[in-house]
C-alpha cells in the first residue's frame, strides 16, 4: 500500500471524510519553547536600519545651481543638434545616472506639429528614442489615422515627438515636479528651436508643465489653449497613449481630439478654450 498512489489517495480521502483537518508530526512540539526561543533571538539581533530612500531631493542650493546650469546650456544652443549635445552633457539631474540613453526626440523637426509626452519608458531608454514601446506603436497608428507619420520627410505629413524628461525615471514612475522644473529650460529651448505651428500635450504631466498648473487631463482633454510657455502657439491637450492602453474605451475621446487637430491643420481656427 505504501507504494500504491491510488491507495494513498484513498486513505487521504477517508481521513478527510472523518474530519481530519491538520497534519501532525510523529513527536509532539513544545509551542511555548519555540515562542520563547524566537523572542530570545529577536532580542539579541541588531536593529535593522530603515532602507534609504530611492531618490532623495538634492539640497536647495544644489538644485538652484543645476537649474542655472540648465538655463545657461539651453540658451547657448543655437541649433537642435547643439541642444541635443547640451542635454546629453548635463549632469545636474540624478535621472541621467540611472538611464542607458538620453532620449531627445524623434521625427522631423520641420513638422508642423510637435507632440510632447512625459518621459521615456524601458523600450525608449533602450533605443534612445521617444515612444517606441506599446504606447508608441499606438501613437503611430493614431497619427496615421489623420495622415501623419513621424518617418515622413514631408513637413506637411510629418510629426515631431519629444518628452518633458530626456531620461527614464526608475520603475516608470511619473516625472516629479523638481525634475520638470530643473529640466524646463531644455524643453523651452527645444520648442523655440523646432518652432512648430501646433503643440500637442500627451497626458497630464506635459499638460501641467506647459500650463504651469496641475491638470485633470480626463476633464481638460480636447481643449485648445495658447499658453506663454509654448510661445502663444495653439496647444491641444489630449490623453496619453499609455492611458488608452489601460482604458481602451477612452479611445473615442482621443479620436475626437485627433479630428480636431486634423481640422486645424487643414485650415480651421483652433476652438477657444
Amino acid at each position: 500500500m505504501r507504494d500504491d498512489p491510488a491507495a494513498l489517495l484513498a486513505a487521504l480521502g477517508w481521513q478527510l471524510e472523518c474530519g481530519v483537518d491538520e497534519c501532525v508530526a510523529d513527536a509532539p512540539v513544545d509551542r511555548f519553547k519555540v515562542a520563547a526561543e524566537a523572542e530570545a533571538a529577536q532580542a539579541v539581533s541588531p536593529p535593522v536600519a530603515p532602507p534609504a530612500p530611492l531618490r532623495a531631493a538634492p539640497p536647495a542650493d544644489e538644485a538652484e545651481e543645476a537649474i542655472g546650469e540648465a538655463r545657461r546650456s539651453a540658451a547657448a544652443a543655437k541649433t537642435l543638434d547643439a541642444l541635443r549635445a547640451a542635454v546629453a552633457a548635463f549632469d545636474g539631474c540624478a535621472l541621467k545616472h540611472g538611464a542607458r540613453n538620453t532620449v531627445f526626440a524623434d521625427g522631423d523637426p520641420a513638422a508642423r506639429v510637435m507632440f510632447i509626452g512625459e518621459a521615456p519608458g524601458r523600450e525608449e531608454d533602450r533605443e534612445g528614442k521617444p515612444f517606441v514601446g506599446r504606447s508608441g506603436q499606438l501613437l503611430d497608428r493614431m497619427l496615421a489615422a489623420i495622415g501623419l507619420d513621424r518617418r515622413s520627410g514631408d513637413p506637411e505629413k510629418a510629426a515631431y515627438i519629444a518628452n518633458i524628461l530626456p531620461w527614464r525615471p526608475i520603475d516608470n514612475r511619473d516625472p516629479s515636479t523638481d525634475e520638470a522644473v530643473m529640466l524646463w529650460a531644455f524643453l523651452e529651448r527645444h520648442i523655440e528651436l523646432a518652432d512648430p505651428e501646433i503643440v500637442v500635450a500627451l497626458g497630464k504631466a506635459p499638460a501641467a508643465v506647459l500650463l504651469e498648473t496641475p491638470v485633470a487631463i480626463t476633464r481638460m482633454r480636447g481643449r485648445w489653449l495658447r499658453p506663454a510657455r509654448v510661445g502663444g502657439r495653439p496647444l491641444l491637450l489630449t490623453l496619453h497613449p499609455a492611458y488608452l492602453l489601460r482604458q481602451p474605451a477612452e479611445k473615442a475621446k482621443s479620436w475626437r481630439d485627433l479630428l480636431s487637430l486634423r481640422a486645424v491643420l487643414d485650415g480651421a481656427s483652433p476652438p477657444e478654450g
